[in-house]
């Protein structure tokens, strides 16, 4: 018995150490001095609550560590798909449009954006808003403005975005929670997004994009019809080609770089009833064995802009199909 409550005690001694370890309050650097003159100056904030602000905020290693480990672009796409191409993530999905059914259909609507892609946006954002992040907002932005030089410019950005939201929101900069890169709520929206693109879809003086599925049902929708959706127009087909001419114009580059006639004379099997003159891009995705060939074309790219990865938009294309095709197959579909 005594032993173990050694052990135990041992136990909280490395956890605290641990925990402290963790995080510590940010140092009040040249950079964050500078920061905040710069919030004084242009936006009018108040230094002492600005200086008192960052007092509270804290620099977190883990949030460092997450950032620093390997890019998804070195995940092949038969890994990719089997993160979120899953049985519960579809059937999340459709439990996600029973519930919200007539909010997706009416911003379908006003947008143009289908809203099986509304769903999935969020599916693979979120799991539907199952994990939003459970790290403070302003310590994921303040840790990667001041303590990762590679992207300081871009966080800087962010977190002066975030000071300004919260201003215009009402909110104390130190409730809101996010991912460890500082992107917020059920469609992770990053400050700048979510000043731009975030919607009050109830009309009760609030984004809410973090409790408030309509709100982020709308913010997603007017972030793509923003971003130019077609509405009513193609995302992508699977495709095959004979030959390898057609790795002539395969690249890292996602935006529609050639038009289908281009393909086509590459002997690139192109889908009927599509106008060859359309713009287009031809991916490869890498699988197990072999690869499979895609065009995305205007709307792809638009996913794109969501995320610059042309693995998340196969990853959504492909989960809101599946979610379509339960939903449809389902008993008392209307």
């Amino acid at each position: 018995m005594m032993m173990k409550k050694i052990l135990t005690g041992l136990a909280i001694v490395f956890s605290l150490v641990f925990s402290q370890s963790n995080f510590a309050a940010i140092k009040i650097t040249s950079d964050v001095t500078l920061f905040i003159n710069k919030m004084v100056t242009e936006y009018n904030f108040n230094q002492q609550k600005l200086e008192k602000l960052f007092q509270e905020t804290n620099t977190k290693q883990s949030i460092l560590k997450a950032i620093s480990r390997p890019a998804e672009g070195h995940m092949t796409w038969g890994k990719y798909r089997q993160i979120f191409l899953t049985k519960a993530r579809i059937a999340g999905g459709v439990k996600f449009w029973q519930t919200h059914h007539e909010v997706l259909l009416a911003v379908e609507k006003k947008y143009g954006v289908p809203w099986q892609i509304i769903v999935a946006i969020i599916g693979v954002e979120t799991q539907y808003g199952g994990d939003t992040g459970s790290f403070r907002v302003i310590d994921s932005l303040a840790t990667l403005a001041f303590s990762y030089p590679k992207r300081s410019e871009f966080f800087s950005s962010e977190l002066e975005n975030f000071l300004l939201l919260c201003r215009e929101e009402n909110m104390n900069p130190l409730k809101p929670k996010g991912s460890y890169a500082g992107a917020m709520g059920l469609p992770q929206f990053m400050p700048s997004s979510y000043r731009n693109y975030a919607v009050d879809y109830e009309q009760d003086k609030q984004r809410n994009i973090w409790s408030n599925p309509a709100d982020a049902i709308a913010s997603v929708g007017n972030y793509l019809s923003k971003h130019h959706w077609q509405r009513d127009k193609a995302i992508a087909y699977q495709v095959n080609a004979i030959g390898s001419d057609y790795t002539k114009v395969l690249s890292e580059e996602l935006k529609p770089n050639s038009t289908l006639a281009e393909l086509k004379a590459l002997s690139v099997k192109i889908p009927e009833n599509i106008a060859l003159e359309s713009p287009a891009k031809l991916f490869d995705y890498k699988l197990q064995s072999g690869i499979e060939l895609w065009i995305g074309l205007d709307n792809f790219y638009v996913i794109t802009r969501y995320n610059h990865s042309r693995l998340y938009a196969l990853a959504v294309y492909q989960l809101s199909m599946e979610i379509l095709a339960k939903v449809k197959g389902s008993v008392g579909e209307k």
